[in-house]
């Protein structure tokens, strides 16, 4: 249970770390961002979680919104598994933890 709470914690990290960077690259390329080479990775990057998360938001929602609806689930997420990783960790003892 430890290695399932660490690794779905270590992807949303990643995820929202890559987020975090496309936010970023687009604010610093402008209107241009969609030619710039890093936001075309990060954004290879978070297509499966936007397109979850297009699952998941009501139809309201814009898909320019997208990011920002998938970074707070993706935060939830990560808060979700951190407990989870807690509360395994005080189950087997911190020791064993490392």
């Amino acid at each position: 249970m430890l290695l399932v709470a660490s690794l779905v914690k270590l992807i949303a990290e990643i995820v929202l770390m890559a987020l975090l960077g496309k936010g970023l690259v687009a604010l610093l390329a402008g209107e241009r961002r969609d030619r710039n080479f890093f936001y075309q990775v990060l954004g290879m990057m978070t297509r499966p979680f936007e397109r979850a998360a297009r699952f998941v938001a009501p139809r309201v929602v814009l898909d320019r919104h997208l990011p920002i609806v998938t970074f707070f689930i993706m935060l939830f997420v990560w808060i979700a598994a951190l407990i989870a990783k807690i509360s395994v960790c005080l189950e087997i003892g911190i020791e064993r933890c490392k």
